[in-house]
């Protein structure tokens, strides 16, 4: 099945990628600031999962998840203590 994945706000793009790069730094992965989504691929081997730049069709919704729930949670986490902060200077 193919996947849409489009962003609400094009022009986040950018900030996200930026954001992506400088949480998974921090969280001990080498990022390329040019392609921060290939990070997955690190992040998949330190969790033991293989993964295939040609295709992951085999691939367990589990372990996917696994993938992303370490990125997307680590993201998370980061703009939650940013809004904290924000607040906090208001």
């Amino acid at each position: 099945m193919a996947r849409r994945r489009r962003l609400l706000v094009p022009e986040a793009g950018q900030g996200l990628n930026q954001l992506k790069s400088e949480v998974m730094r921090r969280e001990g992965y080498r990022v390329n600031p040019a392609r921060p989504d290939e990070v997955k691929y690190e992040v998949a081997d330190s969790l033991g999962i293989q993964m295939n730049r040609d295709g992951n069709g085999q691939m367990k919704t589990e372990d996917a998840g696994k993938i992303g729930g370490k990125i997307g949670g680590a993201m998370v986490k980061e703009m939650i203590q940013k809004a904290k902060e924000q607040l906090n200077r208001k």
